[in-house]
């Protein structure tokens, strides 16, 4: 019980201060999927779409590493098991967890290329019209 009043009293308090004009700077860091980490990156939870996080992201992304990001549309960021979306910024991404340090937050980074992207010279199978029963 006394958890739920605590992340109500945090959720009131973040509130607060966006009313009055605060600004509230986090420290984000991004896991990437071989446990290395980009950043920390300093900035302001109230300002900081989740956009501009993803082109901070294929900014610096390491050149040494296999999977390489082309677009922020080829990134996604998730945060407290949650997928975030584009136009949100981080300070309504944040969940209230109590007794944890307010401004350090980690963000898993999965790269997911779209296809047609990926594959520009892309044609049809070669074998499309052939049968099971047919020999080709």
């Amino acid at each position: 019980m006394a958890e739920k009043e605590g992340a109500k009293v945090g959720a009131e308090e973040m509130e607060e201060r966006e009313q009055e004009g605060q600004a509230e700077e986090v420290e984000v860091k991004f896991r990437l999927f071989d446990g290395s980490d980009i950043g920390p990156v300093r900035c302001n939870a109230a300002a900081t779409t989740v956009a501009a996080l993803k082109d901070r992201v294929v900014a610096d992304w390491p050149k040494d590493k296999s999977i390489v990001p082309k677009t922020a549309s080829d990134v996604k960021l998730i945060s407290g098991g949650k997928i975030l979306e584009n136009d949100k910024n981080i300070a309504q991404c944040r969940a209230p967890f109590g007794d944890l340090p307010s401004s350090a937050i980690t963000m898993h980074v999965v790269v997911q290329p779209s296809s047609a992207k990926s594959k520009p010279g892309f044609t049809e199978p070669m074998f499309k019209n052939c049968s099971l029963n047919s020999s080709c």
